[in-house]
């Protein structure tokens, strides 16, 4: 689906999405209407109307399975950046067991990677443009300032660990929220799902073609069915784009704890 869509506020998405559904519908209804006439009338009226259940079945478990993947792509991006964001914090509180010039290094080092995370790296993702072939550079520096300390106690043993492992998982957390912004609701998908609910309208239109009033009328209401259906893939079909897309909050909470002397 087109990018300038995707990216317009769900209200404004849904008035395109809705307003071009209905015009094909209209358009469906006057074609059908127009060629139901002699024997064409009578073979759309010797069509069965128990075939309309089973297609508006299909039509059914096709949004259920692209529901289901938006909904758990959407949940893994979001619990991708939670554990990023975790694993920073838990970097700024552990050096703090290295007070002077490595502790504000450190929290210097992780407040510009967040700043450049939000103001580079989101707005790449949203334009499905993220890749993982550069290392972010200001936590590739922090990972080896830490593992380049020199602890004296068991407790700077203890935090330098801590402190590598915190950093490694938020490398981690970073790939698997680059390679979730690269995920969306493929052509293909949206062919099926677009043809199924066409079908389904034609289907429809020649069943009750003998009833213009009736036929408008159930129309209608499975043209808004259809239009709400595909708002709802559409907003969620990708993590990091449009009004309804995971957001850097988490990692900008992080940053009042990344100020040298802040706790």
């Amino acid at each position: 689906m087109s990018d300038w869509l995707l990216n317009l506020p769900v209200l404004w998405m849904g008035v395109m999405i809705l307003g071009a559904i209905y015009v094909v519908t209209a358009g469906l209804y006057l074609l059908i209407t127009a060629l139901a006439v002699g024997e064409r009338a009578r073979a759309f009226k010797g069509i069965s109307p128990g075939v309309l259940p089973p297609l508006a079945i299909i039509f059914a478990l096709l949004v259920g399975f692209l529901g289901a993947q938006v909904w758990s792509d959407a949940d893994r991006a979001s619990t991708a950046v939670n554990r990023e964001a975790s694993s920073l914090r838990a970097v700024v509180l552990l050096a703090a067991a290295f007070p002077g010039e490595p502790e504000a290094r450190l929290r210097e080092l992780i407040q510009r990677y967040i700043q450049d995370a939000v103001t580079q790296e989101w707005p790449t993702m949203a334009r499905q443009n993220a890749t993982l072939t550069i290392a972010p550079a200001r936590l590739s520096e922090a990972l080896q300032l830490a593992l380049s300390l020199s602890p004296r106690s068991d407790g700077q043993v203890a935090a330098q660990r801590e402190m590598v492992a915190s950093l490694q998982n938020a490398l981690e957390a970073r790939r698997q929220r680059i390679i979730l912004s690269r995920s969306s609701v493929n052509w293909v998908k949206w062919t099926v799902l677009l043809v199924q609910a066409g079908l389904t309208l034609i289907t429809i239109a020649m069943v009750h073609s003998d009833n213009r009033a009736a036929n408008r009328i159930i129309l209608a209401i499975f043209a808004t069915g259809v239009g709400v259906a595909v708002v709802l893939i559409a907003s969620h079909s990708r993590p990091f784009t449009g009004e309804i897309s995971v957001q850097p909050t988490v990692l900008l909470q992080v940053m009042p704890e990344a100020g040298p002397g802040s706790r």
